[in-house]
């Protein structure tokens, strides 16, 4: 029997600019674990200008700081539960909310592996960040809201300009960061830390013909290059290790519908 919430779970996720779509990695796990779940929710598209004061209102603390001056960092994802009252603002605490109070829905993380999934998702997180800035020049941002939008990527960055923050990724830069993020991928996937606990099985997901919140993890990231990349760039990314990434993309396709409706 699978459970659904009494009333849709209000996910609050960051816009891109129109067509608004999901882009960033954290709330592309959240949005990949709700419809993996089959829970019933509905998207509250935030424009990043907004996410602090949103966050505030909602009464949910931040859950990280920022590296260069440890001050607060409000980001998204955050859910809010009418049935059950329960706003949880963190991807991978959702993950766990999503499986303690829908359990009999398909399971996010198998048992005996939240340690491990826990390890995996700040090994994943530290390894694509200290690539992201490959990203930064296509970002899908409002065009509307981008002039602000700048002044606080730069913030997280802990540069002082925009341009500032572009030249660390053109030109020659460019190809060393994608030369380590191949090298820091392979040359087989995710050597020592999955094969801990995931099965040898044959793709597309890392156990095998079934995906879980490992897989959603590392896709989740992998969509974001994807939306931001130029589209030879991905070419060249998904391709990686004998196309292992491509594959696992294509196979999450089916979990990346926008709310419960599958509308997009």
């Amino acid at each position: 029997m699978v459970l659904v919430p009494s009333e849709p779970i209000i996910f609050y996720d960051i816009a891109s600019g129109p067509p608004v779509r999901t882009y960033a990695p954290n709330p592309w796990k959240t949005r990949l674990a709700l419809n993996f779940k089959r829970v019933d929710y509905k998207t509250s598209w935030t424009d990043l200008t907004q996410v602090a004061s949103t966050r505030k209102a909602l009464g949910v603390p931040p859950c990280r700081k920022f590296w260069h001056d440890g001050t607060d960092f409000y980001t998204l994802p955050v859910i809010s539960d009418p049935s059950t009252g329960t706003l949880v603002g963190d991807s991978f605490e959702i993950a766990e909310y999503l499986d303690k109070t829908y359990p009999n829905n398909p399971t996010l993380i198998p048992p005996g592996t939240l340690s491990l999934h826990k390890a995996l998702n700040g090994y994943v997180d530290q390894l694509f960040t200290s690539h992201v800035s490959v990203c930064v020049g296509k970002m899908p941002f409002n065009p509307e809201t981008f002039e602000t939008t700048k002044i606080e990527w730069c913030k997280r960055a802990g540069v002082n300009t925009w341009e500032e923050m572009l030249q660390t990724s053109e030109g020659e830069n460019r190809k060393k960061i994608f030369a380590s993020l191949e090298k820091a991928l392979g040359p087989e996937p995710l050597d020592g830390l999955c094969k801990a606990f995931l099965k040898q099985d044959e793709g597309p997901f890392l156990e095998g013909s079934k995906p879980m919140y490992a897989d959603f993890i590392i896709g989740a990231w992998l969509m974001m290059f994807m939306r931001c990349l130029p589209e030879a760039e991905w070419e060249m990314m998904r391709g990686w290790q004998g196309g292992m990434w491509g594959r696992l993309v294509d196979a999450l396709e089916e979990y990346t519908h926008t709310d419960s409706n599958r509308d997009g």
